[in-house]
């Protein structure tokens, strides 16, 4: 292989490793996405929850539940 194909060769090394590397942080920028949507769900959910426990506790207290 001459010098010219060899730098070539080498181009498209350099090429594919730094998509490979791309495509990497682009699936861990997802996953963490996908986490920190996950997360914030959680947190809404606990939210209403505790939101309709101070409205039961309410209703409890001022006979509206019986």
């Amino acid at each position: 292989m001459d010098n010219s194909n060899n730098m070539s060769y080498q181009a498209g090394e350099a090429k594919g490793q730094a998509q490979e590397k791309g495509n990497q942080m682009m699936e861990k920028a997802s996953n963490a996405a996908q986490s920190a949507k996950e997360s914030m769900q959680e947190a809404g959910q606990q939210a209403q929850a505790k939101a309709q426990g101070a409205v039961d506790a309410v209703k409890n207290a001022t006979g509206i539940n019986k």
